[in-house]
């Protein structure tokens, strides 16, 4: 009889990542800006402690994915404030959001092409709110 060839081990939970996993986990974590801070919060929250570029790199996107998120809420707070002094032409201000939504899409995905090459990236402005 011939014995069952032996599979594989499988990674384990707690497994540190290969260095291509750090990196495809880091620069997935800079792509989900593109959707909120959600995916930034749960790729760090899960591989902080199984890969070093994976956690510098997805706090990185995190706290720039919640200063963007700041910036929409005090961007809507000031509009309608503005709005209800000016009679809604301080309204106008909503146009800010489309500004910063389409600056977190761009520099997230330039995160994206540096994180997948190796390369940390530093966004322009981000409060470091995790250390």
């Amino acid at each position: 009889m011939t014995e069952p060839t032996p599979q594989p081990a499988a990674a384990t939970p707690g497994a540190p990542l290969t260095e291509a996993e750090d990196r495809q986990w880091a620069s997935f974590a800079h792509l989900g800006g593109i959707i909120g801070f959600l995916p930034s919060l749960i790729i760090w929250l899960v591989f902080k402690d199984r890969g070093r570029f994976t956690n510098t790199e997805a706090k990185e996107a995190l706290n720039f994915q919640l200063t963007c998120l700041g910036l929409y809420i005090v961007i809507n707070i000031l509009a309608a404030i503005v709005g209800a002094i000016t009679f809604g032409i301080g309204g106008l201000l909503i146009i800010l959001v489309w500004v910063v939504a389409i600056l977190s899409i761009v520099l997230s995905i330039m995160g994206f092409l540096k994180a997948k090459d190796g390369i940390a990236y530093r966004y322009p402005f981000a409060i470091r709110l995790i250390k």
